[in-house]
């Protein structure tokens, strides 16, 4: 597969020309000629939601951190050092990704969800310098190489990300965009939601207030991520295998249910390991229906955790749905709203 070339006066900008992948753009961002008009809504709801991590106090954190049980802060330590090394890889890989979409609409977004990526690890930077005696700090960054079950789930999405670094081919990128899709739609939410409980129980309130605001940021990606398999899809017909995309799918499920058992499991109120199984395989139907493939878990049809949406606040006022195009979207309430583009 061809990396797009950086300058390329021979470049053709006509919307009827350009393509997701494959195409030859000039890379030029004319705003005012975009052929993937839902990028349009997807940049406003993106740039109008800057925040910044140090606005949220987490004094009481520190002393609600103290008063946990020894199981309650081995869940929070762990499940911190997986959501570190997801964002850090993902700050890193999403320019290799970029290199290869060929529709600079597209690729503005990305740069976006780049920089958005950043602020996540610094937010888990401040929540770990803010709440945990200085002598913990150091095994939470190390933990993904200590923990096997950690190393293994962890392993499975940046090998797929290397293979393509060093080999980019057509069937490695699509390998890559199914991962990027799982990283952003499946592998955060058993940890977002331990925070929600803890929430629900008013303890950890600011670790929380920065996760929803974490949250709302992974949902657009979702929804970047939703378009683009779609889009390349149907110009595409072939460059996926749906076997291989539920196959992928399973693997994903599979060890996100392994790792939740492992650094939550039964320990924990309000979280057991049918609850963790039940919602992991209703999130999956959710991403696979996303993206127009059938669900690979029929049965699963119901959220065990929807009484935690009201902490996440992703079906409330202030929210960017996961059924992005269904719902209205508005800025969050540390930013101030940004227009995009013009509407066409």
């Amino acid at each position: 597969m061809d990396r797009k070339k950086l300058f390329n006066p021979l470049g053709i900008d006509s919307i009827n020309s350009r393509k997701m992948i494959d195409g030859n753009t000039t890379n030029i961002f004319n705003l005012n000629n975009v052929k993937y008009q839902w990028a349009n809504q997807l940049y406003r709801a993106m740039m109008a939601n800057f925040w910044i991590p140090e606005k949220i106090d987490l004094t009481q954190d520190k002393n609600d951190y103290e008063n946990l049980t020894s199981e309650e802060k081995e869940s929070y330590d762990g499940i911190l050092s997986f959501l570190i090394f997801l964002d850090s890889i993902q700050t890193n890989n999403l320019p290799n990704v970029s290199n290869y979409i060929t529709a600079p609409e597209i690729n503005l977004l990305l740069a976006i969800q780049t920089f958005q990526e950043a602020v996540h690890s610094q937010s888990y930077q401040y929540v770990i310098e803010s709440i945990l005696p200085k002598e913990s700090r150091d095994p939470i960054y190390d933990k993904w190489r200590d923990d096997e079950v950690l190393f293994e789930r962890n392993s499975y999405i940046a090998e797929i990300y290397q293979r393509f670094v060093d080999s980019p081919s057509r069937e490695n990128f699509a390998q890559v965009l199914l991962a990027d899709y799982l990283l952003e739609a499946i592998y955060f939410y058993n940890g977002f939601n331990f925070f929600y409980l803890l929430a629900s129980r008013n303890r950890m309130m600011g670790t929380s207030d920065i996760i929803k605001l974490i949250n709302r940021d992974e949902l657009s990606h979702v929804v970047l991520f939703q378009q683009v398999i779609k889009e390349i899809r149907n110009e595409n017909p072939n460059f996926f295998d749906d076997e291989q995309i539920y196959q992928m799918f399973e693997t994903a499920v599979s060890q996100e249910i392994t790792w939740t058992h492992h650094i939550i499991g039964d320990r924990i109120l309000g979280i057991t390991p049918e609850t963790t199984e039940s919602y992991t395989k209703w999130l999956a139907n959710e991403r696979l229906t996303s993206i127009g493939l059938k669900p690979l878990y029929p049965e699963y049809t119901k959220n065990p955790y929807k009484h935690l949406e009201k902490f996440a606040d992703t079906e409330g006022e202030g929210n960017v749905k996961s059924n992005f195009f269904e719902g209205t979207v508005t800025s969050y309430n540390m930013s101030s709203s940004v227009d995009g583009w013009d509407d066409f």
